[in-house]
Protein backbone atom coordinates (compact mmCIF):
# COMPACT_ATOMS: atom_id res chain seq x y z
CA UNK A 1 0.00 0.00 0.00
CA UNK A 2 1.02 3.62 -0.71
CA UNK A 3 1.58 5.97 1.96
CA UNK A 4 -0.24 9.10 0.32
CA UNK A 5 -3.88 8.07 0.87
CA UNK A 6 -6.68 9.78 -0.18
CA UNK A 7 -9.02 10.73 2.58
CA UNK A 8 -12.55 11.03 2.21
CA UNK A 9 -13.01 14.37 1.97
CA UNK A 10 -10.13 14.92 -0.86
CA UNK A 11 -11.99 11.74 -2.29
CA UNK A 12 -15.12 13.64 -2.68
CA UNK A 13 -13.28 17.20 -3.41
CA UNK A 14 -11.77 15.45 -6.42
CA UNK A 15 -15.24 14.13 -7.30
CA UNK A 16 -17.35 17.55 -7.40
CA UNK A 17 -15.10 18.74 -9.16
CA UNK A 18 -14.74 16.51 -11.96
CA UNK A 19 -18.44 16.38 -12.42
CA UNK A 20 -18.48 20.20 -12.16
CA UNK A 21 -15.96 20.52 -14.87
CA UNK A 22 -18.03 17.91 -16.97
CA UNK A 23 -21.43 20.02 -16.63
CA UNK A 24 -19.30 23.33 -16.92
CA UNK A 25 -17.79 21.51 -20.10
CA UNK A 26 -21.60 20.51 -21.20
CA UNK A 27 -22.41 24.01 -21.08
CA UNK A 28 -19.83 25.92 -22.75
CA UNK A 29 -19.70 24.04 -25.77
CA UNK A 30 -22.68 24.45 -27.37
CA UNK A 31 -22.28 28.15 -27.00
CA UNK A 32 -18.43 27.99 -28.02
CA UNK A 33 -19.77 26.20 -31.16
CA UNK A 34 -22.27 28.74 -31.57
CA UNK A 35 -19.48 31.46 -32.08
CA UNK A 36 -17.23 29.61 -34.34
CA UNK A 37 -19.02 27.73 -36.52
CA UNK A 38 -20.47 30.37 -38.81
CA UNK A 39 -16.67 31.30 -39.51
CA UNK A 40 -15.65 28.08 -40.18
CA UNK A 41 -18.50 27.29 -42.82
CA UNK A 42 -17.77 27.32 -46.54
CA UNK A 43 -19.56 29.66 -48.58
CA UNK A 44 -20.95 27.59 -51.25
CA UNK A 45 -21.04 29.32 -54.94
CA UNK A 46 -19.21 32.38 -55.62
CA UNK A 47 -19.56 36.27 -54.71
CA UNK A 48 -21.72 37.43 -58.35
CA UNK A 49 -25.16 36.45 -58.61
CA UNK A 50 -26.70 35.68 -62.40
CA UNK A 51 -29.01 37.32 -64.19
CA UNK A 52 -31.07 36.54 -67.03
CA UNK A 53 -29.76 40.00 -68.80
CA UNK A 54 -27.70 39.64 -71.39
CA UNK A 55 -24.53 42.13 -71.45
CA UNK A 56 -25.05 42.55 -75.21
CA UNK A 57 -29.16 44.04 -74.77
CA UNK A 58 -27.41 46.67 -72.61
CA UNK A 59 -27.76 50.25 -73.71
CA UNK A 60 -27.10 53.75 -72.14
CA UNK A 61 -30.46 54.16 -71.02
CA UNK A 62 -31.17 52.33 -67.35
CA UNK A 63 -32.71 49.49 -67.20
CA UNK A 64 -34.48 47.51 -64.00
CA UNK A 65 -33.31 44.37 -63.55
CA UNK A 66 -33.81 41.85 -60.88
CA UNK A 67 -31.81 38.90 -59.48
CA UNK A 68 -31.96 36.34 -56.64
CA UNK A 69 -29.81 34.42 -54.26
CA UNK A 70 -30.20 32.31 -51.89
CA UNK A 71 -29.56 33.58 -48.35
CA UNK A 72 -28.84 31.71 -45.13
CA UNK A 73 -29.47 32.64 -41.47
CA UNK A 74 -28.23 30.35 -39.13
CA UNK A 75 -30.07 27.04 -40.17
CA UNK A 76 -32.89 29.44 -42.09
CA UNK A 77 -32.62 29.45 -46.11
CA UNK A 78 -34.83 31.60 -48.39
CA UNK A 79 -34.66 32.99 -51.67
CA UNK A 80 -34.11 37.01 -51.85
CA UNK A 81 -35.12 39.05 -54.59
CA UNK A 82 -33.28 42.47 -55.55
CA UNK A 83 -33.05 45.35 -58.11
CA UNK A 84 -30.02 46.79 -59.78
CA UNK A 85 -30.41 49.42 -62.52
CA UNK A 86 -28.02 48.91 -65.19
CA UNK A 87 -27.00 50.39 -68.23
CA UNK A 88 -23.63 50.72 -70.33
CA UNK A 89 -21.49 54.09 -70.08
CA UNK A 90 -19.23 53.61 -73.23
CA UNK A 91 -17.93 49.45 -72.80
CA UNK A 92 -18.18 50.17 -69.54
CA UNK A 93 -21.32 48.37 -67.08
CA UNK A 94 -22.45 50.69 -64.73
CA UNK A 95 -25.30 48.22 -61.91
CA UNK A 96 -26.67 50.82 -59.09
CA UNK A 97 -28.10 50.37 -56.23
CA UNK A 98 -31.91 51.28 -56.15
CA UNK A 99 -32.10 52.13 -52.25
CA UNK A 100 -31.87 55.85 -52.05
CA UNK A 101 -29.64 57.16 -48.98
CA UNK A 102 -32.34 59.25 -47.26
CA UNK A 103 -34.51 56.80 -45.93
CA UNK A 104 -33.98 53.49 -48.03
CA UNK A 105 -36.80 54.20 -50.25
CA UNK A 106 -36.28 52.78 -53.76
CA UNK A 107 -35.43 54.84 -56.86
CA UNK A 108 -36.80 54.95 -60.12
CA UNK A 109 -34.86 55.96 -63.83
CA UNK A 110 -37.29 58.87 -65.38
CA UNK A 111 -39.49 58.57 -61.97
CA UNK A 112 -41.18 62.04 -62.06
CA UNK A 113 -41.91 63.85 -65.56
CA UNK A 114 -40.53 67.07 -64.29
CA UNK A 115 -36.96 65.68 -63.88
CA UNK A 116 -36.14 63.64 -67.22
CA UNK A 117 -33.82 61.26 -66.97
CA UNK A 118 -32.39 61.20 -63.33
CA UNK A 119 -33.41 58.58 -60.69
CA UNK A 120 -36.11 59.92 -58.31
CA UNK A 121 -37.24 59.14 -55.22
CA UNK A 122 -41.08 59.54 -54.51
CA UNK A 123 -40.24 59.27 -50.88
CA UNK A 124 -39.15 62.29 -50.06
CA UNK A 125 -38.52 64.03 -53.42
CA UNK A 126 -34.69 62.72 -53.56
CA UNK A 127 -33.06 63.02 -56.84
CA UNK A 128 -29.56 61.49 -58.17
CA UNK A 129 -27.90 62.25 -61.66
CA UNK A 130 -27.19 59.05 -63.87
CA UNK A 131 -24.06 57.92 -62.49
CA UNK A 132 -25.82 58.00 -59.04
CA UNK A 133 -24.59 61.15 -57.77
CA UNK A 134 -26.90 63.08 -55.33
CA UNK A 135 -28.85 66.48 -57.01
CA UNK A 136 -27.42 69.24 -54.38
CA UNK A 137 -30.44 70.77 -52.47
CA UNK A 138 -32.56 67.23 -52.36
CA UNK A 139 -32.67 64.95 -49.09
CA UNK A 140 -29.96 62.38 -50.29
CA UNK A 141 -26.83 63.21 -48.37
CA UNK A 142 -24.95 60.78 -50.54
CA UNK A 143 -24.89 59.25 -54.06
CA UNK A 144 -26.48 55.70 -54.79
CA UNK A 145 -24.30 52.44 -53.93
CA UNK A 146 -23.22 51.01 -56.75
CA UNK A 147 -22.58 47.26 -57.75
CA UNK A 148 -19.84 45.39 -58.92
CA UNK A 149 -20.88 43.62 -62.24
CA UNK A 150 -18.98 41.07 -64.27
CA UNK A 151 -19.50 39.74 -67.54
CA UNK A 152 -19.57 35.45 -67.87
CA UNK A 153 -20.87 33.89 -71.37
CA UNK A 154 -22.47 36.79 -72.19
CA UNK A 155 -24.78 37.16 -69.12
CA UNK A 156 -24.81 39.86 -66.11
CA UNK A 157 -23.58 38.58 -63.02
CA UNK A 158 -23.49 41.20 -60.42
CA UNK A 159 -22.05 41.01 -57.19
CA UNK A 160 -21.77 43.34 -53.85
CA UNK A 161 -22.62 46.71 -53.17
CA UNK A 162 -19.45 48.77 -52.95
CA UNK A 163 -19.32 52.78 -52.56
CA UNK A 164 -19.90 54.46 -55.55
CA UNK A 165 -16.86 54.62 -57.79
CA UNK A 166 -18.20 56.91 -60.30
CA UNK A 167 -18.54 60.27 -58.31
Amino acid sequence: MSNNRVTRRQFLNYTLTGVGGFMAAGMLMPMARFAVDPILQKKAGGDFVPTDKKASELSATPVKVDFTFEQVDAWYKSKVTNTAWVYKDGDKIIALSPVCKHLGCTVNWDGNKDFKNEFYCPCHGGRYEKNGKNVAGTPPLGPLDEFEVKVKDGLLLIGKTRANTLV
